[in-house]
């Protein structure tokens, strides 16, 4: 299963992995799957830390790279295709991280991993709560 992580899933995944179900727990720990990370997680990962809403030690840039370089990701590009994607979506929420997301997990066939509430609904794409 290739496996697209929401930011809040990698972060937890990293800190704090009692957050996650024993399901998602089994799939990111299954070497057979592929664990993919959209660049629009690191940039709202340093909007958030930028915010004061998380701080992560230490420096946010410092956490992000030893985080990358312990745990490889398969890098989700931000493409024309993925951008043009976001507009033909039907979602409820405006965010434009969820947007993104959702899209990198349509156009790339993916399977978006989070806790998010309004993206546990989405029929768009499959969704690993």
């Amino acid at each position: 299963m290739k496996l697209l992580l929401d930011t809040h899933i990698w972060v937890w995944s990293l800190t704090d992995s009692s957050r996650l179900s024993r399901r998602v727990l089994k799939e990111l720990d299954n070497p057979s799957n592929e664990l993919w990370l959209s660049p629009i997680s690191l940039w709202e990962l340093i909007i958030l830390c930028q915010k004061g809403r998380m701080k992560l030690d230490p420096d946010v840039n410092a956490w992000i790279a030893h985080k990358l370089s312990a745990v490889p990701m398969q890098e989700a590009p931000v493409t024309y295709e993925v951008a043009l994607e976001t507009g033909r979506l039907e979602l409820a929420q405006r965010d434009p991280a969820d947007r993104f997301l959702v899209a990198t997990a349509k156009v790339f066939e993916l399977t978006l991993v989070t806790a998010d509430e309004r993206l546990l609904k989405v029929r768009e794409v499959p969704v690993l709560s």
